[in-house]
C-alpha cells in the first residue's frame, strides 16, 4: 500500500475543487483521528443535524448554521440572532439552566427571513426547553422539527424536610413529633426519587374510670391509630399483630403540614367525676381521634355515666344497679378501622361486689371481660406493633380494668409482639385491701404511646373512692427516602 505523506491539499486552480476518490471507492479514517470542520458541510447524513457547541452562551450571539447552542438566561435576556437562511440550514437551541421561563431567549430571523411563516421575532420562554430549527425556503423560513423538554428526562430528586426530631435508618429519614410542631417540605422529590411520605398518627388515650366501694372501674380506651402501610419508605413492619396497614402512602408538596399531637384523657378521681376522652392527632388529610374515658364502676349514671367512645373505646365499670354502655371504637369510623370497643356492658348479673371492670379498647384488639366474683380486673385491648421508628414499638393498648377484689388489677393492652416493650395501657389498681386510696388508683398509661389510663380498683365499703390513671399522649411519626 502505497503511503503519502502532506500537510495541505489545495486544488489547481483557486477555488477549484479536491476529490477524494473516484465512485465506488472505500476512504477510511481510523480510530483516534478527529475531523474539524470549521467551514460549512453538505451532504453528511440527513438535513436536520446539528453539531453542538459546549460554549454556553450568555449573552447575545448570531448563530452558525450547523451548530447547536446551550443558553444559560440566568443573567438576563439572550437573543439568539439567526444566520442568513439557506434551504437545509440547521440550528439548535437549549435551556441551559432551566431558566427561560424566567428570563426568555428571543430569536431573530436575518434580514427578511421568516420564522414559520412569520418576518418577526419569535421567543422560547418554556423552561428547560430545547429546539431545533430547519430552514426550509422564503415562504415559511424557519420551522421548528424537533422540540423536548428536560423533563421528559427526569433525574432523581428527593424530599426535603425539616420539623421535628429528626434522625435516619439507611436511605431513610425520620421525623418524630411528641408535641405539636410543623412538618416543612421544601422539596416534594418525585416519582424518579421519592414523593410520599409513610406515616403513623396516634391520639391520645382516654384516662382510666375511677372505683367506689369493692367494684372495679372500666380502662380507658386507646387512642386512634392511623398508619401507611411502610412500603414506600423501607418496608418496615407496621400494623396490628402480624397484619400490615394496607393504606398508601401520602403525596406531598412543598409547603408546612402543621401537626398536632393528642394530650392523654384525663382521670377519673372517682365518682362522680368522668375520666375524659383524650385528644386527637393530625397529619395532612389524617385525623386520629382520642380514646374514650373509662366508665366509674358502680355503673349508674349518677356516678359518672356510660363509658366514652373514641379511637377505641372505654371499658365499662363493674357492680351497680344500671346497666351502661360500654365505649365504641373507631367513632368516627374510618377504613380500616383505627380501634376496637371497650369491655362489655354491665349488666344485673355483675352486680354484686367484688367485681373487676372490663378493659378499654386498643387498636389491635377488644376490651377484655371481667368474669366473676370475686374477679381480677380485665386486660385492656392489645396494642399496635410498629417498626417505624426503626426498633419495634408497641402504640395504642387499651387500660387494665380496675379489680373489686384483693388481686391486682388487669394489666395494660401493651403491644401485641414479644420483642417490643409493652407500652401503652396503664395497669388497674390493687384490690381493696390495699393501704391507701393511692395503692388502688389505675396507672397511668406510658407518654406518647397513645395507651389507656388503666381503672381504678374498688376501695372496701366507707374508704374513699379511688381514681383512675392518665391517658397517654400521642405520636406522629413521618418516614421517607432521602437519598
Amino acid at each position: 500500500m502505497s503511503e503519502v505523506k502532506v500537510n495541505k491539499i489545495s486544488p489547481r486552480t483557486n477555488c477549484g475543487t479536491v476529490q477524494l476518490g473516484d465512485s465506488g471507492d472505500t476512504i477510511t479514517i481510523p480510530a483516534g483521528v478527529s475531523i474539524t470542520n470549521s467551514g460549512t458541510a453538505s451532504g453528511f447524513g440527513a438535513t436536520g443535524a446539528v453539531s453542538w457547541d459546549t460554549t454556553v452562551k450568555t449573552t447575545t450571539f448570531t448563530a452558525t448554521a450547523g451548530e447547536g447552542y446551550f443558553v444559560n438566561t440566568t443573567g438576563g435576556v439572550v437573543t439568539v440572532n439567526l444566520p442568513a437562511g439557506t434551504a437545509g440550514a440547521v440550528v439548535g437551541i437549549k435551556d441551559y439552566a432551566g431558566t427561560f421561563d424566567t428570563n426568555a431567549v428571543t430569536v431573530s430571523p436575518n434580514g427578511s427571513d421568516k420564522i414559520g411563516g412569520v418576518a418577526d421575532d419569535a421567543t422560547l420562554e418554556t423552561e428547560g426547553i430545547a429546539v431545533t430549527f430547519v430552514f426550509v425556503d422564503s415562504t415559511q423560513g424557519w420551522l421548528v422539527t424537533d422540540s423536548g423538554l428536560q423533563t421528559e428526562l427526569p433525574t432523581p430528586q428527593f424530599i426535603t424536610a425539616t420539623g421535628g426530631t429528626i434522625t435516619t435508618s439507611g436511605n431513610f429519614k425520620i421525623h418524630t413529633f411528641t408535641g405539636p410542631g410543623t412538618f416543612t417540605v421544601s422539596c416534594a422529590g418525585n416519582s424518579s426519587g421519592s414523593s410520599t411520605v409513610d406515616y403513623m398518627v396516634v391520639a391520645g388515650g382516654g384516662g382510666g374510670g375511677g372505683a367506689k366501694e369493692n367494684r372495679g372501674a372500666g380502662g380507658g380506651g386507646a387512642g386512634g391509630w392511623r398508619a401507611s402501610s411502610g412500603a414506600a419508605s423501607g418496608c418496615y413492619t407496621a400494623g396490628p399483630g402480624p397484619l400490615t396497614s394496607p393504606v398508601s402512602a401520602l403525596p406531598v408538596t412543598a409547603t408546612g403540614y402543621p401537626i398536632t399531637v393528642g394530650a392523654g384523657g384525663s382521670k377519673s378521681c372517682g365518682p362522680p367525676n368522668q375520666a375524659s376522652q383524650g385528644g386527637q392527632s393530625v397529619f395532612s388529610s389524617v385525623t386520629s381521634a382520642g380514646g374514650g374515658g373509662g366508665q366509674n364502676s358502680y355503673c349508674n349514671p349518677s356516678f359518672g355515666g356510660s363509658a366514652g367512645s373514641g379511637g377505641s373505646g372505654g371499658g365499662g365499670g363493674a357492680g351497680g344497679t344500671v346497666a351502661a354502655g360500654k365505649g365504641s371504637g373507631n367513632t368516627p369510623p374510618v377504613s380500616p378501622p383505627q380501634g376496637f370497643d371497650g369491655g362489655p356492658t354491665c349488666s344485673p348479673g355483675q352486680t354484686g361486689p367484688g367485681r373487676g371492670g372490663h378493659g378499654g379498647g386498643g387498636a389491635g384488639g377488644l376490651g377484655q371481660d371481667s368474669q366473676g366474683p370475686p374477679s381480677q380486673g380485665a386486660k385492656g385491648g392489645v396494642g399496635v406493633t410498629s417498626c417505624i421508628t426503626t426498633s419495634p414499638v408497641g402504640y395504642a393498648g387499651g387500660g387494665g380494668a380496675g379489680s373489686g377484689n384483693p388481686d391486682c388489677g388487669g394489666a395494660g393492652g401493651g403491644a401485641p409482639s414479644p420483642t417490643a416493650p409493652a407500652f401503652g395501657g396503664g395497669r388497674g389498681g390493687g384490690g381493696p385491701g390495699s393501704a391507701s386510696p393511692s395503692q388502688r388508683e389505675g396507672y397511668d398509661a406510658t407518654t406518647n404511646t397513645g395507651g389507656g389510663g388503666g381503672g381504678a380498683s374498688g376501695p372496701t365499703p366507707g374508704a374513699s373512692n379511688a381514681g383512675g390513671g392518665n391517658g397517654g399522649s400521642g405520636i406522629v411519626v413521618i418516614r421517607y427516602k432521602f437519598q
